[in-house]
């Protein structure tokens, strides 16, 4: 372990990972925030990667900031710069610097054992004493020691410290005491390094023209702006980790743009439920009258739902589920991420049920897809699943800026208004009178005639109860064959060919994406070239089925135990399961390309040996 900063040869330019080890509860979010955002703002594409307990206050959290001049958004695995500002886990932090790379840590104690690393360099700055010179009270030399570390980190790496003025300015906008206290913070630190520091770091921040026309958001909060753009006037959910962030979201752009300006009427509701039944009840009574109604939970939350849901597969009443995904079973790890949840919502309740979902890879498409699940439901009055996780839910994704088509209309689906139901002889609720499987609906009020009874027990094409066996399936054969249609209508599966004969593929869905693509790019660099299909939408296209029948092998890459996806692709397609390889991690981490080029390269050598 070296004391001296020593500049090698190779400088790395926007092309590394600063990894932080902090407290929960110290304010070091915004601090890890600030940083993420100066890169950005300096034109450099960058990812953030937030890992945090489930309690409030007092267990370790780590925050990852990968600066990625090619643009590559996975977690990288490897930790250049590791900041460990937590005694608790100082061991770990230590073990997971890369050879050749840097730990900052806190000199104002003395140093800890070194665990024997020699292959990197240790950069002590004593944060805590300088704090507790220039600062009185306890709780702001905690908050200030943070911003203590992002000017430390600055001075080391070349982040532009006037781009982080610019942005602590916009942070506390007039209260100029705050700006004063977070800039004197910052400065210490800074001034610290540039001092006995001189020499920078070989890993170093230099400004360019990469984000332009970007911006940085997390998924939750562009889903609730797609919601918002898609029409829904009602929400209804009960809190739970990681989906609530979304409901928050989509209030605070209701209260902006749905709230008359002239008379203060909310354009809509939300309802924070007594529970996840509570919840999903309300959604559906709202769908059923005719709002676009929604409800934000989880792997858990889905699972309490499960009755209800059944009742609205049956009764065939629009609404939207988000089901930010986390890690179980049961409560499982709730600050975790995982795609653990693909077969319970696909079938989700008893009996015979199938499910449309969809499924978006980043904050871009948990946008777009928001307004296409809402235009689903109704179209095909039915539940759907929108299929995200905690990592696209809750970290911050660079993305195209958002675009909108204002010719955009909701597509409300087969809806008999007043004049319709007057110009028919009798209406009857699940009729299929246009051979499409899909009935017409009406909505309470609208027209006597249009009245019917929702039941959630057996009925017949006229809406009257039945227990007779020929009106039971004639209902249940008409609902199988609605979804099936509905495979025409998700969003497409993404398909990228490597522009070399290739025998074999990757089939992989959401978060996944951007693992998936580095790993391809770097099995390419090493001769192993694959084709890859990203699943968007269930029921899956025939597209899907072509595409998997066009290989020997496919390597189904997935974020759970059960190769639950590729579980999916057997029961739904007409792929041979010996051709579908499985490559799994169920770790609760980000997705990182390194899993999936272990788990191909395993295979193909395994391969070679039998042979």
């Amino acid at each position: 372990m070296k004391d001296v900063v020593e500049t090698p040869s190779e400088v790395r330019v926007n092309d590394f990972v600063i990894k932080i080890g902090n407290v929960n509860g110290t304010g070091s979010a915004s601090a890890n925030g600030l940083l993420m955002k100066a890169i950005f703002r300096m034109g450099v594409p960058v990812v953030g990667k937030n890992l945090f307990p489930s309690n409030i206050q007092g267990l370790p959290t780590w925050y990852e900031i990968r600066i990625t001049k090619d643009s590559y958004f996975a977690r990288s695995g490897t930790a250049d710069f590791v900041v460990a500002m937590n005694a608790e886990t100082y061991a770990r932090d230590l073990a997971e610097v890369s050879p050749g790379g840097f730990l900052l840590y806190d000199s104002t104690w003395p140093r800890p054992d070194l665990h024997g690393r020699t292959d990197i360099t240790a950069i002590g700055v004593p944060l805590a004493r300088m704090c507790n010179e220039q600062f009185d009270n306890a709780r702001t030399r905690v908050l200030m020691k943070n911003m203590a570390y992002v000017g430390a980190v600055a001075g080391l790496t070349g982040i532009d410290v006037e781009v982080i003025r610019g942005l602590v300015t916009e942070m506390f906008g007039t209260k100029a005491h705050l700006i004063d206290a977070n800039m004197k913070a910052i400065e210490l630190g800074l001034n610290y390094v540039r001092e006995h520091y001189p020499d920078p770091l070989p890993l170093r921040v230099e400004a360019m023209d990469g984000t332009a026309g970007h911006i940085l958001i997390d998924g939750n909060t562009a889903a609730a702006l797609g919601c918002v753009y898609a029409g829904a006037t009602f929400g209804a959910w009960y809190p739970i980790t990681p989906s609530t962030s979304l409901m928050d979201g989509f209030k605070s752009f209701c209260e902006k743009f749905r709230v008359d300006k002239e008379t203060g009427e909310k354009k809509f509701c939300i309802i924070q439920a007594e529970d996840e039944l509570a919840s999903i009840g309300m959604a559906i009574g709202a769908g059923w009258n005719g709002a676009r109604a929604f409800t934000p939970t989880s792997g858990p939350g889905i699972s309490l739902m499960s009755e209800f849901i059944g009742f609205a597969y049956y009764g065939e009443v629009p609404v939207v589920l988000f089901d930010v995904q986390r890690a179980g079973p049961s409560t499982g790890l709730p600050t975790r991420t995982q795609q653990c949840d693909l077969t319970l919502a696909a079938y989700a309740s008893h009996g015979d049920t199938k499910h449309i979902l969809v499924f978006p890879a980043n904050p871009k498409e948990c946008f777009e897809m928001a307004v296409q699940s809402f235009d689903l439901a109704e179209r095909f009055q039915t539940p759907v699943f929108f299929m995200t996780d905690l990592d696209i839910g809750m970290n911050d994704w660079m993305i195209p800026e958002l675009t909108w088509d204002d010719s955009y209309q909701p597509d409300r689906g087969k809806v008999l208004g007043k004049d319709e139901l007057e110009a028919i002889e009798k209406f009857y609720r699940y009729e299929d009178r246009d051979g499409d499987a899909i009935p017409y609906r009406t909505l309470p009020g609208v027209h006597p005639k249009g009245a019917y009874f929702t039941r959630g027990s057996g009925h017949n094409w006229k809406g009257g109860y039945t227990e007779d066996s020929d009106e039971y399936k004639e209902v249940l054969d008409r609902l199988t064959q609605k979804w099936k249609n509905a495979a025409a209508a998700v969003p497409a599966p993404v398909v990228i060919k490597c522009g070399k004969p290739a025998r074999r593929a990757i089939v992989s869905v959401g978060g996944c994406d951007g693992a998936v693509r580095e790993a391809m790019d770097r099995m390419a660099a090493d001769g192993v070239h694959l084709d890859y299909l990203r699943v968007r939408g269930f029921p899956f296209s025939q597209e899907v089925d072509d595409f998997i029948a066009g290989y020997d092998e496919v390597f189904v890459v997935e974020q759970n135990r059960d190769a639950q996806l590729r579980t999916l692709l057997i029961n739904e397609t007409s792929a041979d399961k010996t051709r579908l390889i499985p490559v799994l991690d169920y770790a609760g981490m980000a997705a990182n390309p390194k899993f999936i080029v272990e788990g191909i390269t395993a295979h193909l050598e395994t391969l070679e040996q039998d042979h």
